[in-house]
């Protein structure tokens, strides 16, 4: 444990949606919700907009429509997201060379293994937390020039109390816990707060009466060490404490990406089985992608009534993290296991990981398969000709697009053979809406643009958004804004495609 708050943790505010809102002009100030778009889709990133309404990441979202139906609903783009990301990490990494990122949007850094580390140790307390300070509101404010986002930064001795930091500092704010201090902060707080307590640690803990940090700390090691095992047991105890000596470590490259959850009463029936492991691949995929990362090894474990664990995998033909593609493997792999007497725990996860790349062959060409197995293409002596029939293309929501006529854009909607798109850049006012046929040749998918446009990363813009002529009307089209239906099978929420 240090006796200087040397360790920081940063934090980007609502990064999917903030990343949304810059590049488009026209919804800053307003709710925008990003996720997966299908019928089993959650919510990745609410805008603090949206929060306001009870929108929250991980909620499905179905249930987010309903709270706030004029929110802005977009798929993810994360080779933007990523790309903001590189700007942040290479900004921390100029503070320290030992940065821990933990995703695209979020990273510890041990200042004490930086250019300021000699400064830090011949200085006085006072001295060195308000360097820290400093540094800290100079990260700040670099993030905000660099990219036009907000990021919360906390400060403290440990690993532990810089994450509670910045959770306290949200959104855009800087709180540093001072070393000694790590009790009397701790000590209110519910034993969620801590990492590694999920619901069913929660669950058990609630029932000995254990309900905020301070209980943990009195009830001793021994009586958690019973409750929750050795080596859990003393880790909950130790946090409950504020004793968190971890070390920042650079570039930890995860191997694997996964999630469990142990049930408080066996499951004994195979579809609440599968309808778990659709829960637990969505949070997968989830984490998947916030470590901007893909897998081709899907692995499902199962821990049996009498507590015999066993796993299940199957390696795809290439990396993906569609999650369509994933939660029909990992249920395909749970259909194979016997429950008989019951299952208390499942897990899903991904491994061989390799980086994630936006235009997922694998999962397209599993969805066109899918596709011609539902719908066979027709024959030369059905339709009379041999000629193959034009293939449609599917806009997805917040997507990059360009037009040969009107510049750069986003898809706001789609439907009706029709596509709406909104003509603007990071760096312009809001844009015109016009509509399209969604096999219109001159508009294409197109790259991000940088949120600075002296940013110097994705295609540059050719020009302006035009801004000449009417809003074209018709079916799918229109001047829609966030949350309005753009045609009676579109809007900017609609998924033609399936999962977002």
């Amino acid at each position: 444990m240090r006796s200087l708050p040397s360790i920081i943790h940063l934090d980007m505010d609502a990064f999917f949606a903030a990343v949304e809102q810059a590049a488009k002009p026209s919804l800053r100030g307003k709710p925008v919700i990003v996720g997966g778009l299908g019928g089993r889709g959650v919510v990745s990133t609410a805008s603090y907009e949206a929060r306001r309404f009870g929108v929250h990441s991980a909620m499905p979202m179905a249930q987010a429509r309903r709270l706030c139906p004029n929110a802005a609903f977009l798929a993810g783009r994360f080779e933007a997201y990523r790309q903001v990301s590189e700007i942040v990490m290479g900004l921390l990494r100029e503070l320290s060379p030992l940065v821990q990122p933990l995703s695209l949007d979020e990273a510890f850094v041990d200042l004490e293994a930086g250019p300021y580390g000699p400064v830090l140790a011949e200085a006085d307390h006072g001295t060195g937390e308000r360097l820290v300070l400093a540094l800290a509101e100079d990260l700040r404010a670099d993030i905000q020039r660099r990219t036009g986002l907000t990021a919360s930064v906390g400060a403290a001795g440990s690993k532990l109390m810089a994450k509670i930091a910045s959770e306290q500092a949200k959104p855009d704010g800087l709180v540093l816990i001072e070393p000694g201090e790590e009790r009397a902060v701790l000590g209110p707080m519910p034993v969620r707060a801590l990492p590694g307590i999920g619901p069913a640690t929660e669950q058990v803990l609630r029932r000995a009466g254990l309900n905020t940090v301070a209980d943990l700390a009195e009830a001793g090691e021994a009586e958690l060490v019973q409750l929750l095992g050795r080596s859990h047991g003393v880790g909950v105890h130790q946090m409950s404490t504020g004793f968190d000596d971890r070390p920042v470590v650079a570039d930890q490259d995860a191997k694997s990406v996964s999630v469990e959850d142990t049930f408080e009463v066996d499951l004994a029936d195979r579809e609440r089985v599968l309808r778990e492991v659709d829960v637990l691949a969505a949070r997968c995929v989830r984490r998947l992608r916030a470590a901007g990362r893909s897998g081709r090894t899907v692995v499902l474990k199962v821990r049996r009534f009498d507590f015999s664990t066993l796993t299940r995998s199957e390696t795809l033909r290439g990396p993906t993290d569609d999650e369509a593609v994933i939660t029909e493997t990992a249920r395909r792999l749970a259909s194979q296991v016997d429950i008989t007497g019951g299952v208390r725990l499942l897990g899903v996860g991904v491994s061989q990981l390799a980086d994630y790349t936006q235009e997922d062959l694998f999962a397209q060409a599993e969805r066109e398969e899918a596709a011609a197995e539902e719908h066979p293409a027709p024959t030369g002596e059905e339709h009379g000709t041999a000629e193959e029939e034009a293939v449609v293309r599917h806009w997805m929501p917040g997507q990059d697009v360009h037009h040969d006529e009107f510049g750069p854009g986003w898809v706001q909607g789609s439907g009706v053979g029709r596509v709406t798109v909104r003509f603007e850049t990071p760096w312009s006012g809001p844009g015109r809406v016009r509509t399209f046929a969604v096999d219109d040749p001159v508009l294409e998918p197109a790259r991000p643009l940088p949120l600075r446009r002296d940013a110097g990363w994705g295609e540059p813009g050719d020009g302006e958004p035009g801004d000449g002529g009417s809003d074209e009307g018709g079916p799918g089209g229109g001047a829609a804004g966030p949350g309005e239906s753009p045609g009676p099978e579109g809007s900017p929420g609609a998924d033609p495609a399936g999962e977002g």
